[in-house]
């Protein structure tokens, strides 16, 4: 139902605004017989069993959370008329597994009192306390110019911030980690750039801030402080972002492309004031909506949950095409574990937080998920876009302090392609994986390719996935080379495939192993005599092939 205009003349936020700033999925409104524009006054948990019977206790204007109440369970209409009676705004159930019975929903839309559901996964506790939190910071701000961002919105308050001061603005939290950035209109300086691939201020100039007395400035004033241009990067204006005594971080300008302006500083600390719900809220609760999100996000690719409603909790368009990306990070020192770490290392994951920076910040409506070593970055496509990965991607090869391997699927026309073009993605990404794991570690560099440019490698990829279950349960001379190299430490196989993979040019095939050509010979002789793998026999050839990859994938 279509929000109506709230009643404004007490000064409370509506149901509409404080329902706006909570984490999405957290609360859904399922009957709204005065639409969502009636004033809140408070959020409290509601025990039904201390209801009086002469109605006289009072609710008005207040979102009840009954708790313990199911939306399916009889008592649920009591509950309701109840909370009628009292004048209460909304109250809130819990949504169970077959939702609100047909009755209750008659109920509710005969009623004055707003009907919620609970979603499942969230907990009374933290409902109220975004619920509260919200309340509490949805009064005007005396026009600083960022009303009606959603809480705890950071990166459109970087944005919003940024077109204020007319600088370029970086929020940061107390240990000089980069909470959020808003989008560059030029090309940013060192330190700018050093700060947003890193996510962090380089620790050296964090030590050179904190000599100089900067910091310490910072941090016990409530004014803004200025760090003037120098020969090596240009002005910047900082001020801290206090909620009472405590530090929540801070706000940060720099010139972008022109000097600051005089007002600047004058922005940037009202800005500041404006700020501390934000930052407030992303203390609090930030981490777990983007646990929530990234739930969500997973849901749309894997295809499981109803599709609308995990689109709105992960931010994504319902009706628009997007492409998936995929990336693995590593570090160097990972690739030449067997296996690998599943994790991607410490550089390997801060590797795929630069990059999920720098998703964010690529194109709006970018909404990403990570899952151990890998980032899955969902991109809304232009009208008529085939490729709207293909900038993105192309920086992973520029990311510091890691090897990326990234894959662009298909872009998919709806939800319901998603799955597909995620699978593909990863797809993508095991060929590059494997075409790396047939160099030394020292020769593997990033790397970045779409589905269309690697079909052939895919094809193998999927024939080889259907072979490996019936291949493990036969023998023959190609096993028995692969079990007397894993027993022994010989490289008959990876001579062999050498010399398969150099089409039988003995010369070339030595040279990618390193060794004389007359060394390759006696090791193919040898494979012939030992195991009967004679490579002048068509068959053999094509299972030594096929079990010879096979045998790379467990190595």
């Amino acid at each position: 139902m279509a929000a109506r205009e709230p009643d404004r003349r007490d000064g409370r936020p509506s149901l509409e605004q404080i329902l706006r700033l909570i984490a999405p999925g957290m609360l859904d409104v399922v009957v709204a017989p005065r639409g969502t524009g009636v004033p809140v006054a408070d959020a409290v948990l509601h025990d039904p069993g201390e209801e009086r019977d002469d109605g006289t206790w009072a609710a008005s204007g207040l979102i009840l959370l009954a708790v313990g109440v199911d939306a399916a369970a009889p008592e649920a209409i009591d509950v309701l008329r109840g909370a009628e009676r009292a004048g209460a705004a909304a109250v809130v159930l819990r949504r169970g597994a077959r939702g609100p019975r047909a009755a209750l929903l008659e109920a509710a839309a005969s009623g004055r009192t707003a009907l919620l559901t609970r979603r499942p996964g969230q907990g009374w506790t933290e409902v109220l306390g975004q619920l509260r939190t919200a309340l509490a910071h949805s009064a005007p701000t005396g026009g600083t110019g960022v009303e009606g961002l959603r809480l705890g919105d950071l990166p459109e308050l970087a944005n919003t911030v940024a077109a204020l001061v007319g600088g370029a603005i970086t929020i940061e939290d107390p240990q000089s980690r980069v909470l959020a950035y808003s989008r560059m209109d030029h090309e940013p300086d060192p330190m700018r750039r050093l700060t947003i691939l890193g996510q962090e201020v380089p620790r050296w100039r964090v030590d050179e801030l904190r000599e100089s007395g900067f910091f310490q400035a910072l941090w016990n004033t409530d004014g803004v402080v200025r760090l003037p241009a120098d020969d090596r990067y240009a002005e910047r204006l900082a001020v801290a972002v206090r909620h009472g005594s405590e530090s929540l971080g801070s706000l940060w300008a720099a010139a972008d492309g022109r000097p600051l302006a005089e007002d600047a500083a004058a922005a940037l600390h009202t800005a500041a004031r404006a700020a501390v719900p934000h930052l407030a809220h992303h203390q609090t609760w930030g981490r777990a909506a983007a646990r929530a999100r990234e739930s969500a996000v997973h849901a749309l690719l894997d295809g499981s949950g109803p599709a609308a409603r995990v689109a709105h909790d992960a931010g994504v368009a319902p009706d628009r095409p997007y492409t998936v990306l995929v990336a693995e990070a590593y570090d160097s020192r990972d690739l030449t574990a067997v296996p690998a770490p599943a994790t991607g290392g410490a550089a390997g994951q801060r590797t795929l937080d630069v990059l999920a920076l720098q998703a964010e910040a690529y194109r709006p409506g970018c909404v990403t998920a990570r899952s151990g070593r890998r980032l899955y970055v969902l991109i809304p496509a232009e009208d008529g876009e085939t490729d709207p990965a293909r900038a993105l991607a192309a920086t992973a090869r520029s990311v510091p302090r890691g090897v990326v391997f990234a894959g662009v699927g298909p872009v998919a026309a709806d939800l319901s392609g998603l799955p597909a073009s995620r699978e593909a993605a990863e797809l993508v990404v095991r060929v590059l994986r494997e075409r790396a794991a047939r160099r030394p570690a020292a020769d593997v560099v990033s790397a970045v390719a779409a589905f269309g440019e690697v079909v052939p490698e895919v094809s193998a990829l999927r024939v080889l996935d259907l072979i490996a279950p019936l291949w493990q349960s036969l023998s023959g001379p190609v096993h028995a080379m692969v079990e007397h190299d894993r027993a022994h430490g010989s490289e008959y196989g990876a001579s062999v495939g050498a010399y398969l993979d150099a089409f039988g040019d003995t010369g070339t095939a030595a040279q990618r192993l390193n060794v004389h050509p007359n060394t390759l010979r006696y090791r193919l002789r040898r494979a012939r005599e030992l195991f009967g793998v004679d490579l002048a026999d068509p068959t053999l050839r094509l299972l030594a092939d096929v079990g010879l990859r096979l045998a790379r994938r467990t190595e």
